[in-house]
C-alpha cells in the first residue's frame, strides 16, 4: 500500500516523533473522557428546510444560502451551522442546568424560525427526509471527499449526509472511578439506554415517499455504514484504551490538501499511517476524530448522536429533558442502569449501532417488547428527577405527554406519520405498532 499523501494544509505542520503511533494512542486516551462531577448539558438541534407553502418541494439553494447568510447575523447565543444537504443545525453553548440549556436554545430558535418564516421558509422535524431524495448543497472539499469515501459502500452515506437530522444530547463524561474500568459505567449506560432512545424517539419511517420498513431509517443507514467509521468500539474494557484503540484501527477518510480535491485513501488505517514514512501530525489526529461517527462519541464530554429529530416546534426539549434525568440525577441513573442490564445480555458482543438490540429499536420502535418495558420504567424514573434537576412544569407536562401519547402505548412518533398515511390509503392503522405494512408501498399522495 502506498503512502497517503501528505497534507500541506497550515494548520498540519506540528512536528511527531519517531513513535507516531504511541505518541497518538497515548494523545487520545488522554483527551476522549474529562473527569470531574457532571455539570453542563448541551444539545445540537439538526433540522430540514422545507417551503412554507408545499414541504415537499425542494428549496433552491440560492433561496438556502440568502437565508442562512441573513441567519448568520443574528444575535444568538447557539452556533449555526449547516449540513452538506442544507440541514440547518444549531448547537447551544454548555449550559450550568437543563432549564439554561433550554430556554437558551429556545430563545434562539424562535429568532431563527421568524426570519426563515419572512423568507418563506419553514423547519421540519424528521429524522430521515419523507419525501426528497440525497442532494448536496455544500460543495466544499471535505464533503466531496466524504461522499467519494461513503459511495464506495453503498447510497446510505449520501442519505446520512444530506437527508438525515438528529437531537444530539451532550452530557459530561462524569467521574472516573477508581480501578482500570475509569469512566466505564457511565459509558456503558450510554449505550445501553440508547437502544431505549432509539426506540422511543424514532421518527423517520420514510424515505422517497416510501415506507422503508424501518421506525427510525436514521438509524437504519448508521447500520449500513463502515462499521470502523459508525460503531461503537467494545464495551467490556476501559473505555479509554477500547476508544483509543478504536479510533487509530478506524480507516482514514480523507487526506487535506491546500489546493484541489483532498486524497482519499482506500483501505488505510489510522494507525498504518503513522507506521508510514509520513506519519500524520496533531493536526492531522483532530481531524480524524471528527470524521468518526459512532452512536457515542467521546469528546472530553459524551455526545449522544443517535435520536431521531424529533416533530413539532418543542420535540427536540423531550430527549434533552429525559436523557438528562436519566444520566445527571443519581436515582435516575441508578434505575435506568438497572433497567437496561438485561438489555446487554440480548445484544451480546456486538456493539451498535448494528447489534440486533439497536436494530430491532430501529425496525419496531417501541412495540419491541423488551425496549417498551425498559422504557416504561425509565421514563417514570425521569419524570421523578425532574423536578430535583428543577425542570419547568412545562417541560414536565411536555414529558409527560410525550409518555401518555407514545411510551405507556408501546408507540413512537414515526407511527404518527405512518397512521396519518395510512388512514390517506383507506388502510386501517397500527394503534400499538404491529407491523402490518408493505415495504416499499408507494405513500407519497
Amino acid at each position: 500500500m502506498s503512502d497517503p499523501k501528505v497534507s500541506d494544509c497550515s494548520d498540519c505542520t506540528e512536528p511527531y516523533t519517531a513513535d507516531a503511533e504511541a505518541e497518538m494512542e497515548a494523545l487520545v486516551r488522554g483527551i476522549c473522557f474529562k473527569t470531574g462531577p457532571p455539570r453542563t448539558v448541551g444539545v445540537e438541534v439538526e433540522w430540514l428546510v422545507h417551503e412554507l407553502r408545499e414541504p415537499r418541494l425542494p428549496v433552491p439553494p440560492a433561496r438556502l444560502r440568502a437565508a442562512y447568510a441573513a441567519l448568520r447575523a443574528l444575535p444568538v447565543r447557539s452556533a449555526i451551522t449547516v449540513e452538506p444537504g442544507g440541514q440547518l443545525e444549531l448547537s447551544s453553548p454548555p449550559a450550568a442546568s437543563l432549564m439554561e440549556c433550554i430556554d437558551s436554545l429556545s430563545a434562539d430558535l424562535t429568532a431563527v424560525r421568524t426570519l426563515l418564516r419572512e423568507a418563506g421558509l419553514g423547519l421540519s422535524g424528521f429524522g430521515q427526509d419523507p419525501w426528497r431524495p440525497p442532494e448536496r448543497l455544500l460543495r466544499e472539499p471535505r464533503y466531496d471527499a466524504m461522499e467519494r469515501y461513503l459511495d464506495r459502500a453503498g447510497p446510505e452515506g449520501r442519505a446520512m449526509m444530506c437527508t438525515s437530522a438528529s437531537v444530539q444530547i451532550c452530557l459530561d463524561a462524569g467521574y472516573e472511578e477508581p480501578g482500570p474500568l475509569g469512566h466505564a459505567r457511565r459509558w456503558w449506560l450510554a449505550h445501553q439506554l440508547g437502544a431505549v432512545l432509539v426506540g422511543a424517539f424514532a421518527n423517520s419511517p420514510m424515505a422517497r415517499g416510501r415506507y422503508t420498513g424501518w421506525r427510525s431509517t436514521r438509524q437504519s443507514l448508521w447500520a449500513a455504514l463502515d462499521p470502523g467509521r459508525s460503531s461503537a468500539p467494545p464495551l467490556g474494557g476501559p473505555p479509554r484504551n477500547a476508544w483509543a484503540r478504536h479510533v487509530l484501527d478506524a480507516p482514514v477518510m480523507c487526506v487535506r490538501a491546500e489546493d484541489g480535491p483532498w486524497h482519499v485513501p482506500e483501505g488505510l488505517s489510522f494507525r498504518e499511517w503513522t507506521r508510514s514514512a509520513t506519519p500524520p501530525s496533531r493536526a492531522d489526529l483532530d481531524y480524524h476524530l471528527t470524521t468518526l461517527f459512532p452512536p457515542v462519541r467521546p469528546r472530553g464530554h459524551l455526545e449522544l448522536r443517535m435520536i431521531d429529530a424529533q416533530p413539532g416546534e418543542d420535540g427536540w426539549i423531550v430527549p434533552v429533558a429525559v436523557t438528562t434525568a436519566l444520566f445527571d440525577d443519581p436515582e435516575a441513573a441508578e434505575t435506568a442502569y438497572r433497567t437496561t442490564k438485561p438489555l446487554a445480555e440480548r445484544a451480546g458482543a456486538a456493539v451498535p449501532p448494528g447489534s440486533p438490540l439497536w436494530l430491532a429499536a430501529a425496525r419496531d420502535g417501541l412495540a419491541d417488547p423488551a425496549l417498551h418495558e425498559a422504557a416504561v420504567v425509565c421514563f417514570a424514573a425521569a419524570a421523578e428527577a425532574l423536578p430535583r434537576l428543577g425542570a419547568s412544569a412545562e417541560v414536565r407536562s411536555a414529558v409527560a405527554d410525550f409518555t401518555d401519547r407514545y411510551v405507556t402505548r408501546g408507540r413512537c412518533p414515526a407511527d404518527d406519520l405512518l397512521d396519518h398515511v395510512e388512514h390517506r390509503h383507506g388502510q386501517e392503522p397500527s394503534i400499538h405498532g404491529e407491523d402490518h405494512r408493505d415495504h416499499g408501498k408507494d405513500i407519497s399522495t
